[in-house]
């Protein structure tokens, strides 16, 4: 037996029984000849004090271990001398008395210390194994299984079952680029690691399953940041003969369960709802951040009849002028101006017009142009005071909403507005369009996937072509401004499914190629259905205060999408590059 307790296991009432301890040394302090020594596991710390008085030879041994050597000790638990006692710790009021020690393994020269903070992000994810040691990731991985026991725990008592679908899979347009895999069998062609497991689960619910779910892992070769990598996990759920109402029950329920289990927190519901309409023109997201103010205010009745000809431009041509009370921003820097003014040109602004109110006076080039009843209802309607701050935004209703939602999040950030209490801010943002259109591909696109159903009232849209007032059954699920889950109402009728892949721009031909295998299925009594994803990283990431999935993921890829650790991608064998009858193209120097 390698021990007895653990190392967050001891109190008072164990004071002078004997005991066997295993872990790693934390720290190891000399004080005047006696070795304290913190040992470490996954549960804890435990002090083990070594006095040269007592065991001489052990004391000697002690004064040789290092931070990180692997040891066992058995020995006597004691309370600690009156006055340093460790209330930070579960077992500060004790320490052991050791008669044994074994090292078990020793620690070379470390990589970087344990306790320490690393911004060095490339030499963590180098040593890995021993990064994750550190007890601020194992707290997270054990928040991740938390997450992941109470999903399953939930979902199964709903009647939910967990169901495996193929990671070998087949290339599907479905919005992301695929990781291709080539077939040793059948040379020339390849499987692809599914992006989600979308069209399998909208099978099982044609095989009669009903309840699905899994928690699934998924693959999409794009660019990386904080909230993204190359595979991840998600928490996938399809349900037959279901309303989006529906689905926001048993999603709410899940979540609930979750926020219980990982932090003994009791989240409000029903979650709030905001269509995609009023998220993005209140908020300039679709995935609102709510935990301050700064709405967005519509200004177009009264800009109507302008002399100010940005403005009037703006609106003659189908626009919007819209605008934020920055309060208090009156004190704005050239370079926090200058900043501000590259994210609306970033995000298809011509400019940034602003005005500051200082000293009672409003601070602008463009106030002259305005008439008085035009000042009047700006007061009015932003209820400008003094030392506040007014950013504008004149153009289409798509570019002035997401330049203003855009500065608004940076704009909070600098006047740190943001409250540092947790606040759980759940939302549904349902009605999203069904379509968005690609000005490169001069063509239609879904603006989620191309299973998702256009809500009942607006399929005769089809006839017209009305393309862009057309509403997905689509709803997405956000967390304090960022979209933890989405998902829809799919369609099951093969005629109405060929009719989005003939809008989608998909020739009949292609259909039958790419997905041949979902309209059959959808010829033989598929029942109406629909479900929702979340994601499982981005959810464990919030829930514990991390600003990186990576670091709620046991072994990430770093921002170039390359486990540092492994070294991988690498090179493979050219015997294997034959077998798969494969052979890499030199670069044109």
């Amino acid at each position: 037996m390698y021990r007895t307790h653990d190392c967050n296991s001891l109190r008072k009432g164990d004071i002078g029984q004997q005991v066997t301890l295993a872990g790693w040394v934390h720290v190891s302090r000399d004080h005047g000849g006696v070795i304290f020594i913190d040992l470490r596991d996954h549960e804890g710390l435990t002090q083990v004090v070594f006095r040269p008085e007592e065991n001489a030879e052990l004391a000697k041994q002690a004064h040789t271990l290092r931070s990180e050597d692997v040891i066992q000790v058995s020995g006597r638990v004691a309370p600690r001398v009156p006055g340093t006692e460790n209330p930070k710790l579960p077992t500060g009021d004790i320490e052991v008395i050791p008669s044994e020690l074994h090292i078990l393994n020793r620690a070379d020269d470390l990589p970087f210390p344990i306790d320490a903070e690393v911004h060095n992000e490339d030499l963590r994810m180098m040593y890995r194994y021993y990064d994750l040691r550190r007890p601020q990731f194992a707290h997270n991985l054990r928040v991740r299984h938390r997450i992941a026991k109470a999903t399953r725990d939930y979902l199964d008592s709903q009647g939910y079952v967990e169901v495996e679908t193929p990671i070998l899979s087949k290339s599907t347009p479905e919005g992301a680029r695929d990781f291709l895999v080539p077939s040793r069998l059948t040379p020339g062609k390849f499987y692809a690691l599914p992006q989600a497991p979308q069209q399998y689960k909208q099978l099982l619910m044609v095989a009669g399953l009903e309840k699905y779910f899994q928690i699934a892992k998924c693959f999409r070769d794009e660019d990386l940041r904080a909230d993204r990598q190359p595979e991840f996990t998600q928490i996938d759920i399809e349900a037959s003969f279901v309303t989006p109402d529906d689905i926001f029950a048993v999603t709410e329920g899940m979540l609930a369960a979750i926020f219980k289990a990982a932090r003994n927190i009791d989240i409000k519901t029903p979650f709030d709802r905001l269509t995609y309409q009023e998220a993005v023109g209140r908020y300039g997201s679709d995935k609102p951040d709510r935990r301050f103010g700064m709405e967005l205010v519509d200004l177009g009745d009264d800009f109507r009849s302008s002399s100010f000809k940005v403005f009037r431009g703006a609106i003659d041509a189908g626009g919007v002028v819209k605008a934020i009370n920055a309060k208090g921003f009156a004190g704005i820097t050239i370079g926090q101006a200058d900043e501000l003014t590259e994210i609306a040109k970033l995000f298809g602004a011509k400019g940034l017009a602003f005005i500051k109110v200082e000293n009672g006076e409003w601070k602008s080039p463009i106030v002259k142009f305005f008439s008085e009843a035009e000042k009047t209802a700006l007061q009015s309607k932003l209820e400008i005071e003094e030392g506040d701050c007014i950013f504008f935004g004149a153009d289409k209703w798509e570019i002035a909403c997401e330049v203003l939602g855009r500065l608004r999040l940076r704009i909070a950030e600098i006047q740190k507005l943001i409250p540092k209490s947790e606040i759980w801010d759940f939302l549904w943002v349902t009605d999203f369009p069904l379509f968005q259109w690609s000005p490169e591909e001069n063509k239609w696109n879904a603006m989620h996937h191309p299973f998702t159903r256009p809500k009942t009232e607006d399929i005769p849209l089809f006839e017209a072509k009305n393309f862009p007032e057309i509403r997905a059954e689509a709803y997405d699920v956000v967390l304090n401004g960022v979209e933890i889950g989405g998902g829809s109402i799919r369609i099951h009728e093969p005629e109405l499914q060929e009719k989005m892949f003939e809008t989608l721009g998909v020739s009949p031909e292609d259909q039958q190629l790419l997905f041949g295998h979902l309209l059959h299925a959808l010829h033989l009594g598929a029942p109406p259905h629909g479900g929702i994803a979340l994601g499982l990283d981005r959810l464990v990431m919030l829930v514990c205060g991390e600003k990186s999935i990576r670091d709620v993921m046991a072994f990430p890829k770093n921002n170039r999408g390359m486990d540092l650790m492994a070294n991988s991608p690498a090179e493979v064998d050219s015997r294997q590059l034959r077998e798969l009858k494969l052979r890499l193209l030199e670069e044109k120097k």
